[in-house]
């Protein structure tokens, strides 16, 4: 019993580590094996709208297909949660490893069905083959963790075997994260504000709240470098948390009628208690619900169930205007509109800078602007330049605009700034 898993009636992790060292040890020179840590896409989903008990059957099931893809010989072991581990024994070829892999990945994918309920998975794999990548189990079953993580980043639903460069990868991950925890900690984040222009008037009805890292070694940290990672490893909910409390504290300083917009990740919807955190925020700086936007982009809608939409429609409750972020990127920005009715659209850079040699771009940003109208959802083009782009998106209707034309982002004492010089400017348009 302390050698098996209760739940899949599997060796577990202590029998599977046995199992590695005895092969290591009486491996013969021209011998290897493989090992193959493995991954469930998808799993938690299962877990979170079935429950638990339906999340166990799947895991009883997953583990019985699995077992019929082995040769005898082999191990399949469940390490804990939703991860499993093959021992492959006496290959000649990486290549074995591979057929075995795919076999894996073409059963884990095929549909569940759990006591009615149809259930689409996943699995991802990462290999390491002993001697070659370590001849010391802790350190081969470290190897095969690096490269499934590879392949969970490039995508699920594949397999990567280990390279010696992942150990790096890995070194450097782990100090970004240190770092990360002390920039929140030690004050070294601050939030940029970039201006959104309502074309009727031509003034200042927004600012976007954008974060930005003064690191005390590499200077400031461009966001790409590091919001990608705290996304993957949930830093982005605390770190996103701190922003929308310095945006709404902010924002409190300018006129009534600039509303500040802030982004919201997906890794913040899945904390459960987000509204009650923005309520927070509001109360805290008092800034009047109004007067706050939260961005998403479609991989929020991606986790596409009750749960989220019951929270954006609690967020809409509270007076905030929702804007779905980068508009005509994704593959079903179009159905995201029927399921939830936002304020806004935001048309992604990409089409606004491609408008004067791509009559795509021309047509998709008609189109957009045209759906915003009909729908009532207000429409803003990111990443305006120049002033032909400018004058298309004027032309075809487009209520906001944002870019380096206008404003690059700038520190909050900056963007007071620009608003008490817009204030001279209206004053003086009053007076003449």
């Amino acid at each position: 019993m302390a050698l098996h898993d209760a739940l899949t009636d599997l060796p577990n992790r202590l029998f599977f580590r046995e199992q590695m060292e005895s092969r290591l040890s009486h491996l013969s020179r021209d011998q290897k094996f493989a090992v193959l840590c493995l991954d469930l896409d998808r799993f938690k989903n299962v877990n979170d709208t079935l429950g638990h008990p339906f999340g166990d059957k799947l895991l009883r099931q997953v583990a019985d297909r699995m077992g019929e893809c082995l040769r005898a010989g082999d191990t399949l072991a469940r390490l804990g949660g939703d991860e499993f581990a093959v021992l492959l024994g006496n290959i000649k070829q990486p290549n074995e490893a591979i057929v075995l892999a795919s076999r894996l990945i073409d059963v884990a994918s095929a549909p569940f069905d759990l006591d009615g309920h149809r259930v689409q998975i996943g699995v991802s794999i990462g290999i390491a083959m002993a001697p070659t990548d370590a001849a010391d189990a802790d350190q081969l079953l470290k190897s095969a963790d690096m490269a499934l993580y590879r392949a969970k980043t490039d995508g699920r639903g594949t397999y990567r075997f280990f390279e010696t460069e992942m150990d790096t990868l890995l070194q450097k991950r782990r100090v970004l994260e240190l770092d990360l925890r002390k920039a929140l900690n030690y004050g070294q984040f601050e939030v940029y504000y970039q201006p959104l222009i309502k074309l009727e008037t031509n003034e200042i009805s927004s600012f976007e709240a954008l974060i930005r890292w003064n690191h005390p070694e590499r200077g400031l940290v461009p966001p790409l470098d590091f919001i990608p990672f705290a996304e993957e490893t949930a830093l982005i909910v605390p770190i996103g948390e701190w922003v929308l409390r310095q945006a709404c504290a902010e924002a409190m300083k300018w006129p009534s009628d600039v509303s500040v917009a802030v982004n919201l990740s997906p890794a913040q919807f899945k904390t459960r208690n987000l509204t009650a955190m923005v309520m927070s925020a509001l109360a805290e700086s008092r800034l009047p619900a109004q007067r706050l936007e939260l961005e998403i982009s479609e991989s929020v809608l991606l986790l596409e169930n009750e749960t989220t939409l019951a929270t954006l429609h609690q967020l809409r409750g509270l007076g905030g205007r929702i804007a779905m972020d980068d508009f005509g990127t994704g593959y079903s920005s179009l159905s995201y509109l029927r399921s939830f009715p936002f304020d806004k659209i935001k048309i992604d850079q990409s089409f606004v800078h491609d408008v004067n040699e791509n009559s795509d771009s021309k047509a998709i940003i008609r189109a957009i602007t045209s759906l915003g109208a009909s729908l009532g959802m207000s429409t803003t083009a990111e990443g305006v330049e120049t002033e032909e782009e400018l004058r298309y998106l004027t032309q075809q209707g487009c209520t906001e605009v944002q870019g380096y034309f206008f404003s690059k982002p700038k520190p909050a004492s900056e963007a007071l700034k620009l608003l008490a010089k817009q204030r001279v400017s209206t004053k003086a348009v009053v007076n003449g």
